[in-house]
């Protein structure tokens, strides 16, 4: 298997699907011999524990104490990675991005980001076919950010306690390979 390196990002928003993160970065060490740190949103660290995701990642910021914003804000976040993800990425993430908000420290770390990053919506179907939606992941792709169409399937909705045809997050092999691809080349390592 072809390694690669680098320094990632992984923004996470406050969606049900953030407790499958770990998941995710488990999936990536197979391959990524890099460092990975996790920017997570207030919300996100109400679904899974900052220190749950500690266990896989090699570092979690949550931007929750302001003693910690001298040392780690935008631009110490953005200057230290070469590349970030956001997952889940949720509707309203979308949505403050492609107006140039900045109400939080991951939506800041985008703005002031000069590496790709790349966005795995996940959302209702109903949310995702709005027109509003879809006019905010345009307007994010025209920024020069990539946005993942997400597969569609089934999947357990939390509020519904049921199962139910929506987009999902990709299946971990999936978003490894979407890192990769994205990754600046230099930091590649197998061949």
């Amino acid at each position: 298997m072809n390694t690669f390196g680098g320094r990632l990002l992984i923004g996470a928003t406050g969606s049900a699907a953030v407790a499958s993160l770990p998941v995710y970065i488990n999936a990536l060490r197979g391959a990524f011999t890099g460092t990975v740190t996790v920017l997570m949103t207030h919300t996100a660290a109400t679904f899974v524990p900052p220190y749950t995701v500690g266990l896989f990642a090699d570092r979690v910021v949550t931007g929750g104490t302001p003693d910690e914003w001298p040392r780690v804000n935008q631009a110490t976040l953005a200057a230290e990675h070469d590349m970030m993800a956001v997952l889940p990425a949720t509707a309203n993430m979308l949505s403050v991005v492609a107006t140039g908000g900045v109400p939080n420290m991951l939506s800041a770390t985008i703005t002031a980001a000069d590496f790709p990053v790349v966005f795995f919506p996940v959302m209702t179907g109903e949310m995702w076919r709005k027109p509003a939606v879809q006019r905010n992941v345009d307007q994010v792709r025209q920024d020069g950010y990539h946005v993942v169409d997400p597969p569609w399937g089934q999947r357990y909705d939390v509020g519904l306690g049921e199962f139910i045809d929506s987009p999902m997050p990709p299946p971990p092999p999936q978003f490894v390979d979407v890192v990769r691809e994205f990754m600046p080349s230099n930091r590649a390592e197998g061949g």
